[in-house]
């Protein structure tokens, strides 16, 4: 992301005030959610504070993120987190110093995320300044969207893994067209079949499975609707609905909403080195795995998520 981006983003928070001003403070959480797991990632492998500060986003940029720096092992490091940053809410219950480790780092990033998720989703819903607006109206399309695709993404890039079925479960967001029925059948599934099963009750997820041959009886990648042939991925399917729902945004009127739609299409045009690299610099990588019909989103350039050398380095191609 280019620094004219930050800066004009920076700009229209400074301008905003009450609800509006909360709703761009959450759009920045999603990136102090990277900066975290960034710094937890080079304080396990001993890394130079002072060059993953530089390497942090800064839109995740937040006064005490200096502070955590000074940690020297992860429990100092936890307890930082959960009296320093605005994450804070995100951490309790869910994780502990114990959780913070290598194996565990993408799992840490997947439950942060959820719970992120969920609470943008119940503050666009429950406000008062919101609540029957085209703010809710829209915002909850668009989180419903990237909470039931991060739950399919998730649910794909496990298998292969030691993540069990009980643990992916926990990972899904709470909410979304997918939730409860067919996230329940996600955590059940043992295979892309399975999955694209688990989807077909949404048509548009339907639609994106047999495009590219991943639903049942399409035979294999060379399925109707447009498969590889076409040149188009599952990944692309659900990157064309995002950019597709963001343009909609632009249809209603007198809501920040549109703020997050200028912020997801602008992302796609000035993007900076992508975190993902950073991580890769910070460790050694794993080689990759590509699931049938859909690209390695590790190196898209669009996603801001992170490649591990975890068992669990590939639980998810969703970004946020």
């Amino acid at each position: 992301m280019t620094d004219k981006l930050v800066a004009e983003f920076k700009y229209l928070f400074a301008q905003a005030t009450g609800s509006s001003a909360k709703f761009l403070e959450y759009m920045t959480y999603g990136y102090m959610i990277d900066n975290i797991a960034l710094l937890i990632t080079g304080t396990l492998h001993e890394r130079d504070t002072r060059e993953l500060l530089e390497r942090c986003h800064p839109l995740g940029w937040f006064e005490t993120l200096p502070v955590l720096c000074v940690a020297t092992n992860i429990e100092e490091l936890y307890n930082s987190v959960l009296i320093e940053t605005p994450l804070a809410a995100y951490f309790k219950g869910s994780l502990s110093h114990q959780d913070l480790d290598e194996l565990n780092i993408e799992i840490v990033r997947n439950t942060l995320y959820k719970n992120y998720l969920e609470d943008f989703y119940n503050f666009i819903n429950t406000h008062p300044d919101f609540s029957g607006t085209p703010t809710q109206d829209v915002m909850a399309e668009v989180l419903q969207f990237e909470a039931d695709r991060r739950s399919i993404n998730i649910t794909l890039n496990s298998f292969g893994t030691e993540l069990t079925k009980l643990e992916r479960r926990k990972l899904y967001p709470e909410f979304g067209k997918l939730y409860p029925e067919g996230s329940l059948m996600l955590s059940r599934a043992e295979d892309v079949e399975g999955v694209a099963l688990a989807v077909s009750a949404v048509a548009d997820y339907k639609a994106f499975f047999d495009a590219v041959g991943l639903s049942q009886g399409s035979g294999g990648l060379g399925g109707m609707g447009g498969g590889p042939a076409d040149g188009k991925s599952l990944e692309d399917m659900f990157y064309q609905k995002e950019m597709d729902l963001s343009k909609l945004v632009f249809t209603r009127q007198f809501t920040p909403a549109v703020v997050y739609a200028w912020m997801k299409l602008k992302e796609q045009v000035s993007l900076s080195e992508p975190i993902s690299l950073i991580f890769k610099k910070l460790i050694s990588p794993r080689k990759s795995e590509t699931l049938p019909g859909s690209r390695n989103a590790l190196l898209r350039t669009r996603r801001r998520e992170s490649e591990t050398s975890s068992p669990f380095s590939k639980l998810d191609l969703g970004p946020l």
